[in-house]
């Protein structure tokens, strides 16, 4: 069950503890579960390669339930759980520092101080570029899970921070910034990028900032361009200030624009 995707660069190696006592349980090739100490099979498992180790449960009445999210980074389908996950995983997508998304594939397993057995099944996991990795919950407010859920984040985060990797409970995105998201989310596949030499072209268009309609015209017949502009905003190749409503008259401008009228870190 080795991966040298996996195994690839793991940051913070040097002072890992090695006698943390929490074991990892996962699925093999085969779908049988496999229980393993949790120091080693963050070395050698692929988490992001996995499927689920137990679905998503399904709340009745609940308006969202368990889909799959078509990821830009992979180019696979990762496994989600809620409309909350579901716009996480929107934001790791575009993170140009993920390299692989993951729903629910390890159970963490540890003692209390009672000596009782404990487990809990992260929602999210994303693999960086330097091969640490986030493992994540994504609550739909920030009580959700109660006091359950917060003594198993404790855990789970000790766990993290034994092997040089990160956990976090994600909270919700402002409305705004999730609408507009959603709607980019929409032209994130390869096909959007239009006709040979339009993605150029649109980049080329927008080397200074200008309203979202002026730079598509520019570049030509707006019903072609708009869904390449779209697409260059999703994967960073384009910004703008993503806070507000998208419109007609948002300024969209080049990677090294910050969105607000100054040069900097785009996205």
């Amino acid at each position: 069950m080795t991966s040298t995707g996996a195994a690839r660069g793991r940051a913070g190696r040097a002072g890992v503890d090695q006698g943390g006592g929490f074991e990892a349980v996962f699925l093999d090739p085969v779908g049988q579960a496999v229980q393993q100490r949790w120091a080693d099979a963050a070395i050698t498992v692929a988490f992001e390669d996995l499927p689920p180790v137990s679905a998503f449960p399904v709340v009745p009445g609940r308006r969202w339930g368990p889909g799959l999210w078509w990821s830009a980074t992979t180019g696979r389908h990762v496994a989600s759980g809620s409309n909350a996950m579901r716009v996480q995983l929107m934001v790791l997508d575009r993170d140009r520092d993920v390299t692989g998304l993951a729903g629910r594939p390890v159970r963490l397993l540890w003692r209390d101080p009672h000596g009782r057995v404990r487990s809990w099944v992260p929602q999210l996991f994303a693999r960086h570029t330097d091969g640490t990795a986030l493992l994540a919950d994504c609550p739909g407010h920030p009580d959700a899970g109660g006091e359950r859920a917060r003594n198993a984040a404790e855990a789970v985060a000790q766990a993290c921070a034994d092997i040089g990797w990160t956990y976090r409970r994600l909270l919700p995105l402002d409305d705004v910034l999730a609408a507009n998201l959603k709607w980019l989310a929409g032209y994130r596949h390869p096909r959007n990028t239009g006709r040979p030499g339009l993605a150029a072209a649109v980049v080329e268009a927008f080397m200074r900032p200008r309203p979202l309609t002026e730079g598509a015209g520019a570049a030509g017949d707006p019903i072609a361009v708009l869904p390449v502009v779209f697409h260059a905003l999703w994967h960073g190749q384009l910004t703008a200030d993503l806070t507000t409503p998208l419109h007609e008259r948002t300024l969209v401008g080049p990677r090294s624009w910050n969105g607000q009228g100054t040069k900097g870190g785009a996205r």
